[in-house]
């Protein structure tokens, strides 16, 4: 009877290493998924920059605009008779911290 029950046992582990640690097991299986997941999700934001770039493409091959903004925002042209205004972002200086009132020293005796 041990001995019946001991090949049973066996019978099923070897039934069951394919299942889980196999070539095909759950664990490759869920791996695999979860690398297609990941890829999807590359592709998605891969479509919506592709798009984009369809777009100004477009843009670019059909009108001028695009172009003109191209010129005036990477290579900094202007147009003919226009004024060019430069603004330069500094930090203003701070004023000096007004020391604080010592209100015993301000009292007459």
């Amino acid at each position: 009877m041990k001995a019946l029950t001991l090949i049973f046992v066996i019978l099923i582990a070897l039934l069951q290493y394919p299942l889980w640690l196999g070539k095909g097991s759950w664990l490759r299986v869920w791996d695999l998924n979860r690398q297609v997941a990941l890829q999807q999700e590359k592709n998605t934001t891969l479509k919506a920059r592709n798009g984009t770039l369809e777009a100004e493409v477009r843009d670019l091959k059909s009108g001028q605009a695009a172009i003109e903004e191209r010129a005036r925002s990477e290579l900094g042209m202007i147009k003919q008779d226009e004024v060019f205004y430069q603004v330069i972002d500094q930090a203003l200086p701070q004023a000096l911290p007004t020391p604080p009132v010592n209100p015993s020293a301000t009292t007459a005796p």
